[in-house]
């Protein structure tokens, strides 16, 4: 729920009230990291999303987009007339995304049922969020729509994000790496955690503060990004080919060597973790597509056990 006053918006999430910044009718705020809750509607409350080949299409509009503009997507939710997407930005500005988003799949409405005109209501609506204090209620929030709806399926809504957090789905449009990061290092257990947090009701909430162990993570998590995200992903790249005896030259071949290709996905799991660079200029330098990077970040893609090899030599030597 929504309310605004005095030129200020609040977001209610289980009955927390939350200062957001409403940047719809100015120039939006941008940085590299901004955490943006987009919400699309339709035109006067239509559905354009009433149907399985409405949702799928823009879902497919929207994974096209996250590999061409280099955006992480935490959450998404997709109604009948309306749909959440929990996004956050890089280098590409949150209009230039949605800017196409949308006018990509209004092209193809009209065309399908032979219309015209707008498709969703005016322009949509997007809430600059606190990333550290907000992530998870925020993703709470969105996957607990259908639930809110009534709808039969409940949590397990189909075309939600909630399916891939439990590992029934493998997605490239979610990332779900980090998120379950903050709950444990250890998936499983990430998953089971994130279930019973998904599972607690808006009091258990409050009383926790969102878990005050998971606060407290969080905030150790922050502090330590902060300190150590400092390494050029150069030098990673450099480090590890000597350590495994390869050369720069090697490891951005296009190849099919089971040791390259794990070379290299320990050098996108290191630079997660130590550098603060995209996963666009990742891709470059390694010459492989945003895609798979994202694939190899999420788990997707995991390669053999020489990869945690790789990177246990290059976090020993750098200690």
């Amino acid at each position: 729920m929504y309310r605004s006053g005095s030129g200020l918006n609040y977001l209610l999430i289980d009955d927390m009230m939350i200062l957001v910044i409403n940047m719809v009718r100015r120039p939006r705020i941008h940085y590299s990291g901004a955490l943006y809750h987009v919400m699309v509607r339709g035109n006067n409350g239509e559905k354009v999303f009433s149907e399985e080949i409405q949702k799928s299409k823009y879902l497919d509009i929207v994974a096209l987009y996250k590999e061409r503009l280099d955006f992480i997507i935490y959450a998404y939710c997709i109604m009948d007339n309306h749909a959440h997407l929990l996004i956050e930005v890089n280098e590409a500005r949150l209009s230039q995304i949605m800017q196409r988003i949308q006018q990509v799949y209004t092209q193809w409405f009209n065309r399908k049922y032979s219309r015209t005109g707008h498709v969703f209501q005016q322009r949509y609506k997007a809430l600059l969020c606190d990333k550290e204090r907000y992530l998870l209620q925020l993703i709470k929030y969105i996957h607990n729509n259908p639930v809110k709806a009534k709808l039969e399926c409940g949590i397990e809504y189909k075309w939600s994000s909630h399916i891939y957090y439990i590992g029934k789905k493998n997605s490239d449009i979610v990332d779900i790496s980090y998120v379950l990061s903050i709950f444990s290092e250890n998936k499983s257990k990430a998953i089971n955690q994130y279930l019973q947090f998904m599972n607690l009701d808006s009091e258990e909430i409050m009383y926790m503060d969102i878990n005050e162990c998971l606060k407290s993570k969080l905030s150790v998590k922050q502090d330590e990004r902060e300190a150590i995200k400092k390494t050029n992903i150069d030098k990673i790249i450099k480090d590890i080919c000597i350590n495994e005896n390869v050369t720069v030259n090697d490891i951005t071949k296009r190849t099919r060597i089971q040791k390259i290709s794990d070379i290299r996905k320990a050098i996108v799991l290191l630079s997660e973790k130590y550098c603060n660079v995209s996963n666009k200029i990742l891709a470059q330098k390694l010459n492989l597509s945003s895609s798979m990077i994202s694939k190899i970040k999420s788990g997707n893609s995991k390669g053999t056990t020489y990869v945690g090899d790789v990177i246990n030599r290059w976090e020993k030597i750098s200690k």
